[in-house]
């Protein structure tokens, strides 16, 4: 059974361009935390209008891809000793994207999650690893972590097994989404389906639309490149 093995959280505070503000910066916490429909509540988010909320509630990276990380780019590897580099809430071992459907349904602790989307990688990443192509990096990778949404509120602590309870969307595993959205970006068919799944959190539904209407993949530039300033 798949286990949390560290929890972190973090404090918003000035972050890259002035005016901007992130809590990217996780560092673990001791002890049962609540979790409630916005996530765990000793954690911050440094722009709401992008991150948080309670589609983008927890963010689970796996601590599977440091390795990688640090074998493809030795240079990041002092921040990628330890989880926290990519601002998740929960780290786990053995348990990636491939692993991961839309709509699973986990109990963790006592608060029951469900997993609402994949990662959109944004230029915060950039100033994190002092890499100005870390965010493109990471989608090109597709080692980009999931959100979770909170269907029940509870108490959860490092430790505390992630048990899969329900797996509505057998067919659409994390991989495959991020594929579609950033390889074969313009299969219609895929497009279609991802646009009819009612658990997907609505804006990536909004964007398989938007393809689906004008037949263009929409702009990545200002989400992964750091905003002038």
């Amino acid at each position: 059974m798949i286990k949390i093995s560290t929890m972190l959280a973090g404090h918003a505070v000035p972050f890259g361009p002035p005016g901007h503000f992130s809590a990217i910066h996780k560092t673990p916490v001791a002890g049962k935390v609540r979790v409630e429909a916005n996530g765990l509540v000793c954690d911050q988010q440094g722009d709401r209008a992008r991150h948080g909320g309670p589609e983008k509630a927890l963010h689970h990276y796996p601590l599977d891809h440091y390795a990688s990380w640090r074998t493809e780019h030795p240079e990041l590897a002092i921040l990628l000793q330890h989880p926290g580099a990519f601002g998740e809430n929960f780290s786990t071992l053995e348990m990636k994207e491939e692993h991961v459907c839309i709509g699973d349904i986990y109990r963790a602790g006592t608060a029951l999650l469900q997993v609402s989307q994949a990662r959109q990688p944004c230029w915060k990443l950039n100033v994190r690893f002092s890499e100005p192509k870390m965010a493109r990096m990471v989608q090109e990778s597709r080692r980009t972590g999931w959100y979770y949404r909170v269907l029940e509120a509870g108490d959860i602590e490092t430790g505390d097994p992630l048990e899969l309870i329900q797996r509505p969307h057998t067919d659409w595993p994390l991989s495959r989404l991020l594929h579609c959205f950033y390889v074969d970006a313009l299969n219609y068919d895929a497009l279609r389906e991802i646009a009819e799944l009612e658990l997907l959190a609505e804006s990536w539904r909004k964007i398989a639309v938007r393809r689906l209407e004008q037949h263009v993949v929409e702009p990545w530039e200002r989400r992964l490149n750091r905003p002038a300033g």
